[in-house]
């Protein structure tokens, strides 16, 4: 069986450092930090007191209030990037065979506000049931899938993935295999999280997760720095329109960049710290490559998990040298976790975007806050320290982890015809 080619014909972005694809773009190469301290709720008992939030977002600007009020901040978020998507990809729901168009999101958490606000409502009182009837489907994970393809009339494939930080990678993986396979012509996919609440911050708190750097937000988020000291949740959302090939060409679809290969797998090591050599990591290149049927040296562009935690950073470097050998000192690496923090399940789909648009573009986003050398991350690695750089970006690789030792890798080339 030959397996379809698959493409992505529509970028929708909602982020801490931009509300469309081209504010996130413009904020990314120009190495913006979205930190600061958190506005939705006082958090000044706290460890951490800060996050990378959405800035001047008012839902109301693109749902209904009545609709808005049904949904999580995780499922408004979905709508307002697929709404940008679609409208981006051009396609005319009218032409499309609908059973054949479909949605894969991903979500690590889900409706964790509505969770929380439900649970403590009820403590707060004299112990009669009152809950919201939308309670169980504003916090189900699965329910921005079901929202989007209500919207938009898709009746074919349609779930969420749930792998943590690795959930909306998964996403794109499926939804590019459920293609290739010729099941579908087209599928939604990406990913939304909201998870900057009490619940949020307090938990990855417990975890000792967090960056606790207070004084000092915007430079939290550090990346392969020898100071670095956790990770800065992030919020929002990204979406990705994932097509076959001659589907989108007989359509007259803009073609961004095709998706050639993946790889997932598992450390099967420890609920929240990796392998220290990144054998999951190092697997789930491996596998990318090898079904993208490149050579190593054929990619120019790494956008790594980098979340900025002691551990994690060093495990996925030496995954890197380990797999690419001497390339690995060709190839540019970022983290744009410096800049946008962690959006979790949604980090692997704004940090697709911001390989397609790498690739678009031919200019690599940096890892920013980068002030003392780690001994123990190689040196000559090029890690686009502080400032973009220009290169042909031809072929470009994201990774995303998750806790539970969730790997995935996704490859995507400039596409040529």
């Amino acid at each position: 069986m030959e397996l379809k080619r698959v493409v992505i014909t529509g970028l929708g972005a909602l982020t801490p450092i931009g509300n469309t694809v081209d504010e996130y773009w413009n904020s990314l190469i120009n190495g913006v930090s979205g930190a600061a301290p958190i506005k939705q709720f006082d958090a000044s008992k706290f460890k951490t007191q800060f996050a990378c939030e959405l800035k001047n977002f008012n839902v109301e600007d693109f749902l209904d209030r009545k609709e808005a009020r049904k949904l999580d901040q995780f499922s408004q978020y979905a709508m307002v990037s697929v709404s940008e998507a679609m409208a981006d990809s051009g396609i005319d729901l009218e032409k499309i065979n609908l059973e054949r168009a479909g949605v894969i999101w991903g979500s690590g958490i889900g409706g964790l506000k509505t969770f929380q606000d439900e649970a403590t409502n009820f403590a707060l009182g004299d112990g009669t049931p009152r809950f919201n009837p939308f309670f169980i489907p504003k916090m189900i994970a699965d329910i921005a899938a079901g929202h989007i393809s209500i919207k938009y009339g898709l009746r074919g494939p349609n779930y969420v993935t749930v792998s943590a930080c690795a959930s909306s990678n998964n996403a794109l993986i499926d939804a590019c295999m459920l293609i290739q396979l010729g099941k579908s012509d087209i599928i939604v996919s990406g990913g939304s999280e909201a998870a900057v609440n009490v619940a949020g911050i307090g938990g990855f708190n417990a975890l000792k997760a967090l960056s606790t750097r207070n004084d000092s937000p915007e430079t939290a988020s550090r990346p392969f720095d020898k100071d670095r000291d956790g990770f800065v949740l992030g919020e929002g959302s990204g979406a990705l329109i994932l097509e076959e090939l001659e589907h989108a060409k007989a359509r007259g679809a803009k073609i961004y960049a095709e998706v050639i290969g993946s790889g997932l797998s598992a450390d099967a090591y420890h609920i929240t710290a990796p392998h220290p050599d990144g054998l999951g990591a190092l697997s789930v290149m491996k596998q990318a490559i090898a079904e993208a049927g490149i050579k190593k040296e054929e990619v120019d562009y790494i956008n790594v998990h980098g979340t900025s935690t002691p551990l994690g950073d060093i495990a996925e470097t030496k995954a890197i040298k380990t797999i690419f050998g001497d390339h690995a000192y060709d190839l540019n690496i970022s983290s744009t976790k410096s800049m946008t923090g962690h959006l979790l399940g949604a980090a692997g789909a704004i940090e697709a975007i911001a390989c397609i648009k790498a690739i678009e573009n031919d200019i690599v986003p940096p890892t920013i806050n980068h002030f003392t050398d780690d001994p123990e991350i190689d040196p000559k690695l090029n890690l686009t320290f502080n400032k973009a750089q220009k290169r042909t970006v031809n072929v470009a690789l994201s990774n995303t982890f998750g806790f539970g030792g969730h790997n995935t890798s996704v490859i995507f080339r400039k596409y040529k015809g």
